[in-house]
């Protein structure tokens, strides 16, 4: 219920101007966004690389309202796709389509989409189409093959566990030799559409894991490059325990090498974990993302987790 109502919030607007007014909110927020501008990103972006951890950049933004909003966002991952293609760091993007203009219409979309990885492939840089909540899908995964289509190798897409159809999805996308990032899923849907239940969640991501780890054995598709600007064919976010053991029983299974996959997790979250899985021999990227629109991302992040909620409202009862 708690979950259902913040995952609410995230997407209203009165909710937003009033949360974005505190100064502490921002603060919390700062947990797990790299900050407001690209230099922030590019910052921690070094930092984190250093380290031995490689990088997706998200320039925040999502469920934009305007033609002039779409452009906006589409030129602003413009210009981060033209200073990575300018800079030896190990970083890759990932956008939302509803950034772009898909609520707006699947042709504008379209046209923005093509300009992001027309200009991705100058920079040499692979481009993860985020998947959102459940109207999204048919449209993103449509936009997404189209692209493949048109030539655009190096451009991956989001599964979510919870979908009933999920398995379906990934079946298809494996034939078609997608590059897939597998995860839980963060929105709210209904359970005539997605596993109400935890345990049912897990059930399913793990199936789907293992879908893709023999998929990844029968291929032979490891990394593409040892730079890690393009990743594993299989990558997986999620920062649970259980599901991370459980892929790297799977992969051991099936022979393959620790390079043959890609574990992603979420910026501020599990440090520890990040560095722990890297120092083991596989890849690890780490999502981080920046921008002035990170109120939606921090209600997901709190409706994701207890504890960081009860930090905020801490902050708040303090304030």
């Amino acid at each position: 219920m708690l979950r259902a109502f913040l995952i609410s919030l995230s997407r209203a607007y009165w909710a937003q101007r009033l949360v974005t007014r505190w100064s502490f909110a921002w603060r919390m927020a700062s947990r797990f966004v790299s900050g407001e501008t690209l230099a922030d990103a590019l910052r921690v972006t070094g930092e984190l690389n250093a380290a031995g951890l490689n990088v997706t950049l998200d320039h925040l933004g999502e469920h934009t309202t305007t033609v002039a909003d779409a452009e906006r966002a589409t030129a602003a991952i413009l210009t981060l796709l033209d200073v990575l293609g300018s800079q030896s760091v190990r970083a890759n993007v990932s956008i939302k389509l509803t950034q772009i203009g898909l609520t707006l219409g699947e042709s504008l979309c379209a046209e923005n989409l093509e300009r992001i990885l027309q200009r991705a492939r100058l920079s040499r840089t692979f481009v993860r189409i985020d998947m959102e909540d459940s109207p999204c899908v048919d449209s993103t995964l449509h936009l997404y093959r189209r692209a493949r289509a048109a030539g655009f190798e190096h451009l991956g897409v989001v599964i979510q566990a919870y979908l009933y159809r999920a398995e379906a999805d990934v079946r298809a996308l494996l034939e078609e030799g997608a590059f897939i990032r597998l995860v839980k899923g963060a929105y709210r849907e209904p359970p005539a559409l997605a596993y109400p239940r935890k345990a049912d969640v897990n059930a399913n991501f793990d199936r789907l894991a293992c879908l893709m780890l023999e998929a990844t054995r029968e291929a032979g598709a490891l990394s593409l490059s040892p730079d890690g600007r393009i990743p594993p064919r299989a990558a997986f976010g999620t920062h649970d325990e259980s599901r991370l053991r459980f892929i790297c029983a799977c992969a051991r299974r099936l022979g393959l090498p620790p390079e043959a996959i890609e574990f992603q997790m979420l910026y501020g979250i599990r440090r520890d974990l990040q560095v722990q899985l890297a120092r083991q021999g596989y890849p690890l990227r780490v999502y981080v993302p920046y921008g002035t629109h990170w109120y939606p991302y921090l209600m997901r992040r709190l409706a994701e987790r207890p504890a960081n909620l009860w930090f905020f409202l801490s902050h708040f009862v303090r304030r």
